[in-house]
């Protein structure tokens, strides 16, 4: 997530600047070539125009479906933090008996073990999100290489190594480890640690927590439609092609009214791709983008609350954006 208050112009154009630069050189070539050659190529600014209105309309309606995808999102992940707290409290004041500081510990590292594990999985690139972005170092999050053993890793702070080791050989460690915290939750009412109410209590917060992990789980392995993302990109493309031989009629003369249609025609054209790529990167708020939602911040956050809530010892500190990024 991009913490400034605007991106800076640079910024916006140096992320975007490849149509521009294309736009530049396709519409100069049809300028300059007009100019010297005297072809007559152009076309009716009005047929175009409508075009360019429907291609807006379009890119509006993908922009806004892509920014709901990434508010749910947030809202998905609000609803965690506000889950966390509540079985973190429940854990803080319900469990009673020998050993239950030891007990609550065990309890809420399990419980950050599950946000970790859940964090993890929703970095995991998919087939249709910005892989290349990754691989090229432009954003932080980079659990795709070496996921198990970085996994592995993180895990073992807060789980047994015998846990750690058993949850390797699932498919889904955040599902697990869920399992296994309501296991824990029945052996400690067997044991007489808190009485039948609290214990269902106890089974709601999981219930929510599933509910919580499978809502996130729906939007990172649910791409935004491909029939939409497809057509935005298409009919961006037919309409900025089509863009410089409208312009032709209305910027004619001199060798200086070329270049100056050569540049308005690029203008146009980065006008639109900047929209349709705006809506590109806001189609999946999980994969770690400057667009996306920071989920490891608020995982942090939400740490920091739960060993707080047991006088914990060695507390991390809150995730700091870097260069405006918050992961």
């Amino acid at each position: 997530m991009y913490t400034k208050k605007n991106y800076g112009f640079w910024m916006t154009f140096n992320w975007s600047k490849k149509p521009f630069i294309i736009g530049l050189l396709y519409s100069g070539i049809i300028c300059l070539l007009t100019y010297y050659f005297q072809l007559s190529i152009s076309l009716p600014w009005q047929p175009i125009g409508v075009i360019g209105i429907a291609v807006a309309f379009y890119l509006g309606f993908k922009n806004n479906s892509s920014y709901d995808r990434t508010w749910e999102a947030r809202k998905i992940y609000g609803g965690i933090v506000n889950d966390s707290r509540s079985i973190g409290v429940a854990i803080a004041s319900f469990v009673q008996g020998d050993n239950a500081d030891v007990i609550k510990k065990e309890l809420i590292y399990r419980h950050i073990a599950w946000l970790t594990a859940l964090r993890h999985q929703l970095r995991l690139s998919k087939p249709w999100e910005h892989i290349e972005n990754r691989i090229n170092g432009m954003y932080a999050p980079v659990v795709c290489e070496d996921y198990d053993n970085k996994l592995h890793k993180e895990l073992s702070e807060y789980l047994s190594e015998a846990e750690v080791i058993e949850l390797n050989s699932t498919t889904n460690r955040a599902t697990q480890i869920l399992k296994k915290q309501s296991e824990r939750f029945q052996e400690l009412k067997n044991s007489g640690y808190f009485d039948d109410f609290r214990h269902m209590e106890f089974h709601k917060h999981i219930n929510n927590l599933y509910d919580g992990q499978g809502k996130a789980e729906r939007i990172k392995n649910f791409p935004f439609p491909r029939q939409y993302a497809s057509t935005a990109l298409w009919l961006t493309l037919v309409f900025c092609t089509i863009v410089p031989f409208g312009l032709l009629e209305i910027f004619t003369g001199n060798i200086w009214s070329q270049i100056f249609c050569s540049i308005m025609s690029a203008l146009i054209i980065w006008v639109f791709f900047l929209m349709e790529k705006i809506g590109d990167y806001s189609e999946n708020p999980f994969e770690g983008t400057y667009n996306d939602v920071p989920i490891t911040s608020i995982s942090v956050g939400i740490e920091i609350d739960l060993r707080e809530m047991i006088n914990d010892k060695n507390i991390p500190l809150p995730v700091v954006a870097e260069n405006g990024f918050l992961m």
